[in-house]
């Protein structure tokens, strides 16, 4: 039975698009750029907003979508929009333009656009919520922690606009497939989520058949195994679909040339304009409580695994074993000034040296003492998928609430869950927002930080 339930989902993009080729068009009259033609240069910027949104995929926000992935969207679309228009003001040859009209040209496209998108974003969320539109009717075929998880989400997350209709449970004596289907049709269901660990082959093959002469939507929950609970990278050997079961996306050489170049930029700033006057600094303090040298060297593990000298301010006095330095609250070992520089971080600062010299990222995950990652690997499951990253002075587990002393498994093993987040999701943006965020627990002070 041919099934296609009324949506005007399919109407956002095409009016997002349009109201942002509005942004731009009306923009061009705002500011005296001194066109020598208005007419081309308008049809110019439209069809190269067009091509690279599509190459970008600006308008596939999802509505599970969070703000970063916005920010992260935004960024790609300017940069890319800004080397465009520049390159027409060459190729064209524009003699005449005002350089800074076109400079505010681009920071009013990138405010209103992304305000407009924002907002869009916004008002939908709640029309979800209030309204009960654009909504989504959805069944789950399965029974065990993940797809409960997925219940309670689609529960109580209104804003997603997802209204669950009903569980089946494989393990049920009258469960069938056929059940399954007949209640989706007698009820109008929109999507079909089911556990793949709990189904066999034949009873999947059942589901896409039914979803693609039905028009509904059909997706998969991961096993139990975790094992498609990782990023999948989809790719064809020849006319043989392959799936990859990881793809770290600081390994994508772009990311890596940009994460390295804004590592040196960054690191170079920090080492010219405030360790050049801070370690002098710090040196005098150190030495006038304790005996012993400013900086304290400590051998850590890096990228894949392989041992560094780790640099910090000391801010203990000086012990005869580097494997038992983990501070616990109250440490006696901890000195004066130690307190101070390790309540605000700034015992971490020489670690800009490991960045400027590759062994270390600015964000990154936080780097163990060798004697506690092989404890920590044997707590924590991919613990050294960690290690696939350079390790960083600050990172998204540290700016999330699992910074310092590890006291419990779940420290570690939530630390971890971040980390592999992390590095399966970077993008410039987010190691922006995790410096920012670094910066402002600095001044709202952590209860870690000892």
């Amino acid at each position: 039975m041919k099934y296609r339930k009324g949506r005007w989902s399919k109407s956002i993009k095409p009016l997002m698009a349009f109201a942002d080729l509005t942004i731009l068009i009306c923009g061009v009259f705002l500011f005296e750029i001194q066109l020598s033609n208005y007419y081309s240069f308008i049809a110019y910027i439209s069809i190269a907003w067009i091509i690279i949104s599509l190459k970008n995929g600006f308008y596939e926000v999802d509505r599970q979508a969070r703000v970063i992935q916005l920010f992260s969207l935004l960024f790609r679309q300017i940069v890319l929009f800004v080397i465009v228009l520049y390159a027409y003001m060459g190729f064209f040859k524009q003699p005449n333009v005002g350089r800074l009209a076109l400079a505010n040209y681009v920071v009013y496209v990138t405010v209103v656009v992304f305000s407009f998108k924002y907002l869009a974003f916004f008002l939908l969320k709640k029309f979800r919520v209030l309204l009960k539109g654009n909504g989504r009717t959805v069944i789950v075929i399965g029974d065990n922690s993940k797809t409960r998880q997925l219940i309670k989400i689609f529960k109580t997350k209104k804003e997603y606009g997802f209204d669950f209709k009903a569980k089946f449970s494989v393990k049920a004596q009258d469960f069938s497939i056929a059940k399954c289907l007949d209640y989706v049709v007698e009820n109008g269901i929109d999507e079909i989520y089911f556990s793949v660990a709990e189904l066999s082959n034949e009873e999947i093959k059942q589901l896409v058949d039914f979803s693609d002469n039905n028009l509904r939507t059909l997706k998969f929950i991961p096993d139990n195994k975790d094992i498609f609970a990782k990023n999948l990278k989809y790719e064809y050997y020849d006319y043989i679909p392959i799936l990859s079961l990881r793809n770290i996306a600081v390994h994508e050489p772009i990311n890596a040339f940009i994460k390295r170049s804004f590592d040196i930029v960054f690191s170079s700033l920090v080492i010219l304009f405030v360790l050049s006057w801070l370690t002098p600094l710090m040196a005098i303090l150190i030495k006038l409580e304790s005996k012993g040298p400013t900086l304290f060297l400590q051998k850590r593990h890096g990228l894949d695994n392989r041992e560094f000298f780790c640099f910090k301010y000391r801010s203990m006095a000086i012990n005869k074993s580097t494997d038992d330095l983990h501070v616990k609250k109250n440490d006696m070992r901890v000195t004066k000034i130690g307190k101070f520089i390790r309540k605000t971080s700034l015992d971490e600062m020489p670690q800009f040296y490991n960045v400027f010299s590759g062994q270390m990222s600015v964000v990154g995950p936080r780097p163990h003492m060798i004697s506690l990652s092989e404890v920590y690997m044997k707590k924590a499951n991919r613990y050294m998928l960690r290690h696939s990253v350079k390790p960083g002075i600050t990172g998204l587990a540290q700016v999330s609430g699992f910074r310092g002393e590890v006291e419990e498994d779940s420290d570690i093993i939530n630390r971890v869950k971040y980390d592999i987040f992390y590095l399966e999701n970077w993008s410039l943006l987010m190691d922006l927002g995790i410096i920012l965020q670094t910066v402002l627990n600095l001044f709202k002070g952590e209860e870690k930080a000892y």
